[in-house]
């Protein structure tokens, strides 16, 4: 890893203009390093362009706003490709058009196709990778970087909790803290949740099934997804954390239908189980206990809760 770290740090260096991508509906972690790798680049190369792209969500808009990135932007321009497994995956498909391509990522990968690939599936963020990246080549950082990457970190180790924390992760998150930003304050706009959103959770609450086996899931069709007036994200990933933490539930998993008809699908498990396997065999991927695929009809729901089954 020390050998990538300063193999990419050479890289910023040869490149005037550097472009961000991550994945398509961004999570903390996703947002995170893209903003923490953007401040890093910016306090060690003031003189660099740094731009970010993607699609953006309501949850994490107090993080700032994506730049008006152009199409001759790309010209002789360095990519960054963050926290995507895949490449259909990644917001904004014009990452193609960059000169040099990098990938930063703590998914297991599907295919490999950057002309440096960071990859480490035992990392439990991307945003810690970045951090110790930065840490190692002693590229600088400020409180807005620091407080991003310590949101990347938080969020993708479920408040740290998640399996993979070791003694290197809470020193790292120390020294973002040093940086001096509100993490309370940041805590305070992650998880403070609007009355209707509340509501919609306890919702739900009551909705989702068990199979014979004892996998949870809940399922939400095109229809209930309009009228629950929410985006993708909150209904799909941001509400499949509502069968976690119950005692007698190992497995749990979300499946919500999509405006094209797709089922977009996130699996969960608790550490005694491994739910990536699944996840890829129906195109998707992830980690061991939190993955997610994307399924082409509602029949194919059957399937994966009877691998699901058989798995527990």
């Amino acid at each position: 890893m020390e050998k990538k770290y300063h193999d990419i740090y050479k890289k910023i260096s040869e490149y005037g203009t550097i472009i961000i991508h991550r994945h398509a509906r961004p999570d903390g972690d996703a947002i995170g390093s893209q903003i923490g790798l953007r401040e890093a680049i910016k306090q060690t190369f003031p003189y660099k362009k740094i731009l970010m792209t993607g699609d953006m969500t309501d949850r994490f808009a107090f993080m700032g706003k994506m730049d008006d990135v152009k199409d001759s932007d790309y010209n002789q321009a360095l990519v960054f490709i963050l926290d995507s497994g895949d490449e259909f995956l990644i917001s904004d498909d014009r990452y193609k058009n960059g000169k040099y391509i990098i990938r930063i990522d703590h998914h297991v990968p599907k295919n490999l196709f950057a002309h440096i690939e960071l990859i480490n599936p035992n990392e439990i963020s991307c945003s810690l990778m970045i951090a110790k990246m930065i840490f190692a080549t002693r590229m600088r950082l400020n409180s807005l970087g620091a407080k991003a990457l310590f949101l990347g970190l938080v969020t993708d180790s479920g408040r740290f909790r998640y399996d993979g924390l070791d003694k290197e992760t809470f020193e790292i998150a120390g020294k973002l803290i040093n940086y001096g930003f509100d993490y309370l304050d940041l805590y305070n706009n992650i998880y403070t949740e609007e009355l209707e959103f509340v509501k919609l959770r306890a919702n739900l609450t009551t909705k989702f099934k068990t199979t014979e086996k004892g996998v949870a899931y809940l399922i939400n069709t095109q229809e209930e997804v309009k009228q629950y007036n929410v985006d993708m994200f909150t209904i799909s990933r941001g509400m499949v954390s509502i069968m976690s933490g119950i005692k007698g539930i190992d497995i749990w998993a979300n499946f919500t239908e999509d405006v094209d008809g797709k089922i977009i699908v996130e699996l969960r498990c608790n550490n005694k189980y491994n739910v990536n396997g699944i996840a890829l065999k129906y195109g998707g991927g992830g980690h061991k206990q939190a993955s997610g695929c994307t399924l082409s009809c509602n029949d194919d729901i059957k399937n994966v809760l009877a691998d699901l089954d058989k798995l527990l």
